[in-house]
């Protein structure tokens, strides 16, 4: 056996070459491996996120300025930028830079607010402190497997507005709209309710697949997108096919204005059960 073999796991070999094992085999292994600019003026950050994305089986590029990753933007296929580079510089001067040379290079922005300048749906911009090494990894994945021309099980849209899910609650229905009902993201709560997992929602309208909610409720969405006005509502209208307002139990729904990934006004329409205590 040949030596590096034993190691394979961890050995990252050009692709499409063939190797023999025992002299008679064939062996394909895996394909060129996926080069990422990490820029970040912290070097304990560079240096624990390269350790864990050559785990990961990516080649790493560290700088911790604009001008040494302004250097290494030739050779990469993904950039993972901090936002603050501190003395006043941002990760998003390298994005600019980087969107300009080579606009196909998918890019990660790391930060601690969600900055609005900069990013769409070929970009992601995950949050420090809520978003974890997991994301990081799956985000790079979904860019790796688009740059291998196969399909991309997840786009920026989840990563962003799943942040609006977190800090609303699990507890909370939630779905983003387009001014006419065009589903853009819905949460677990919503899909467990709906019974329909949650990548089936995204790109079907709302009002076409539920026409019993149109006459309440499609004029609602739209005053609230079009005036950006916030909408509550407890009156029990036949939102979402909630179950009946009881003596125990009540809805609570607000809508209020968003301004989605693609620039357009959307709206976050959400719905919380409120408790209300059987007396004795």
């Amino acid at each position: 056996m040949h030596p590096k073999l034993g190691i394979l796991q961890t050995v990252l070999w050009p692709v499409g070459r063939t190797y023999r094992r025992n002299g008679k085999l064939p062996l394909h292994l895996v394909e060129d491996p996926i080069r990422v600019l990490l820029l970040d003026d912290d070097p304990e950050n560079l240096l624990l996120r390269a350790a864990i994305l050559r785990k990961h089986g990516y080649v790493t590029d560290t700088a911790s300025t604009i001008g040494e990753a302004e250097k290494l933007l030739k050779k990469i296929d993904i950039a993972v930028l901090d936002y603050h580079l501190g003395a006043g510089q941002f990760g998003t001067e390298v994005a600019s830079i980087l969107r300009q040379r080579r606009p196909e290079v998918p890019i990660i922005i790391l930060s601690a607010t969600l900055e609005r300048r900069f990013g769409g749906v070929e970009d992601m911009h995950l949050l420090k402190g809520y978003s974890s090494i997991d994301d990081l990894i799956t985000a790079l994945r979904s860019f790796e497997a688009k740059h291998r021309g196969k399909p991309v099980v997840v786009d920026a849209r989840d990563f962003f507005y799943s942040r609006i899910s977190m800090a609303i609650g699990e507890d909370v229905v939630l779905e983003i709209l387009d001014a006419e009902g065009q589903w853009m993201y819905v949460n677990e709560a919503c899909a467990r309710l709906l019974e329909r997992p949650r990548d089936w929602f995204p790109g079907k309208n709302m009002f076409q697949e539920m026409p019993d909610l149109a006459a309440d409720w499609q004029e609602i969405l739209r005053t609230v997108a079009a005036k950006r006005e916030t909408y509550i509502d407890r009156t029990y209208r036949g939102l979402l096919n909630l179950p009946r307002k009881g003596e125990e139990w009540v809805w609570n729904v607000l809508a209020f204005p968003l301004t989605l990934h693609n620039d357009q006004t959307g709206v976050v329409l959400t719905a919380r059960i409120l408790e209300r205590k059987t007396l004795l």
